[in-house]
């Protein structure tokens, strides 16, 4: 019986146990400075975060807004009845100059000029910002002489906004 208890010993399956690690291994991976710890919290525009309450949802803005504490709350709700008393274009412009441009906005665009018809290209073109147009260095793109329609127009700069915002 000793031979089989042995020979069920050597044929054991079990797991390998881990190497130790060393605490020098440790601390060299450990940054070597460290991370200053934000006491409160981060100093926000009420102006941004009353445009963010307003994209995020025009019905739920005071709400949301409501959230900040007593003193912010009322501070941001002003910025937000400010807001809500601009035109449609003002706000759009407002909230796209305060958080920018899209990441995508040049290939967007150049999406955009490609699927146009030759008319609303020229006249997309004819309205785009002078650092856009150097995306399009293509001079058959010059805007012609020829009056184009308003409808052509508001649909170019709204095509524009659309692929930039």
């Amino acid at each position: 019986m000793s031979m089989e208890s042995e020979r069920m010993d050597a044929t054991r399956v079990g797991r390998k146990p881990r190497p130790v690690r060393s605490s020098a291994s440790v601390r060299a991976t450990a940054p070597t400075e460290e991370v200053p710890r934000l006491v409160g919290p981060l100093p926000i525009p009420f102006e941004r975060l009353a445009l963010v309450a307003w994209v995020l949802g025009r019905e739920r803005a005071g709400t949301l807004l409501g959230e900040l504490g007593e003193e912010s709350a009322v501070r941001a709700r002003e910025h937000l009845q400010r807001l809500s008393a601009l035109p449609s274009a003002q706000r759009q412009a407002k909230v796209a100059v305060e958080f920018g441009e899209r990441a995508d906005a040049a290939a967007r665009l150049r999406r955009l000029m490609s699927d146009a018809p030759p008319m609303l290209r020229r006249e997309i073109f004819r309205r785009l910002p002078p650092y856009h147009r150097t995306l399009f260095p293509d001079a058959s793109l010059a805007p012609q002489a020829t009056e184009v329609p308003p409808a052509l127009g508001a649909l170019a700069e709204r095509l524009i906004r659309e692929a930039t915002r």
